[in-house]
């Protein structure tokens, strides 16, 4: 049960880092894992392929609109909530997967997408301002972290042994 809710705070935590990454990865994972014809329950929805798709086509976009000069910070409160119900979705997803309480996934997904937006928007700022590290460079790097882990994470998943 601990094992689930700490993946649904990494899952929260990916979430901060990319707002769009974390369910395009879950999604990708749950269509071929738990592939329903007809959606009785929310997660449901994540695990049908068109939606697999339109998800990694908003984190594309969101890959690609990270490195544009006007790029809105992390930060800023609509960034901010965002990342957090990201994080809160994608949690109570993976705990309701994984056969524990949908509730406690959210609370521990919120958490970590709290965490991970100010950890990895202070230290992009660290390196970007006072290490001189170049700004693309380190988002290049924020994004393959986030891809690997997060790849790491939904492939950690245990689904329960009763169909969700």
């Amino acid at each position: 049960m601990i094992q689930s809710y700490l993946r649904a705070f990494q899952i929260g935590v990916i979430a901060g880092m990319r707002a769009a990454v974390a369910p395009a990865l879950l999604s990708h994972k749950l269509v071929r894992t738990i592939p329903t014809k007809q959606p009785q329950k929310p997660v449901h929805y994540l695990a049908q392929p068109p939606v697999s798709i339109g998800l990694k086509v908003l984190a594309g976009g969101e890959l690609i609109a990270d490195k544009l000069p006007n790029a809105p910070e992390r930060t800023i409160p609509a960034q901010f909530i965002t990342r957090i119900a990201s994080g809160a979705t994608c949690g109570a997803f993976l705990s309701e997967i994984e056969g524990n309480e949908a509730p406690y996934g959210a609370i521990a997904g919120g958490l970590g997408a709290v965490a991970g937006t100010l950890i990895f928007f202070n230290l992009r700022r660290w390196l970007d301002h006072e290490v001189g590290v170049p700004d693309t460079a380190v988002a290049l790097a924020e994004d393959a972290l986030a891809i690997g882990l997060g790849w790491q994470v939904v492939n950690s998943i245990e689904p329960a042994a009763k169909p969700v």
